[in-house]
């Protein structure tokens, strides 16, 4: 019958979602942050390696504030 399907289904659907949890818990603990930046595009691996020159941690938001003025060297 149709119901002899949901076994199987079940861990298929398990297993295919496991390794989509398990990155939460192993980028908390690598990285102390739970989301990785999208490295896709170039544009993209510009702006992470920028905010992490300027902050030194990409995943705080960065506004004009983060960027020191030309005559302020040092005031961050």
């Amino acid at each position: 019958m149709w119901f002899e399907v949901l076994p199987s289904a079940i861990i298929i659907t398990v297993a295919m979602s496991v390794p989509i949890y398990a990155m939460y818990g192993l980028q908390k603990l690598t990285l102390g942050n739970a989301y990785r930046r999208n490295m896709d595009e170039r544009f993209s691996r510009v702006m992470y390696q920028r905010d992490f020159r300027l902050t030194d941690n990409p995943y705080v938001m960065n506004g004009l504030h983060a960027i020191p003025d030309e005559g302020k060297k040092n005031e961050l």
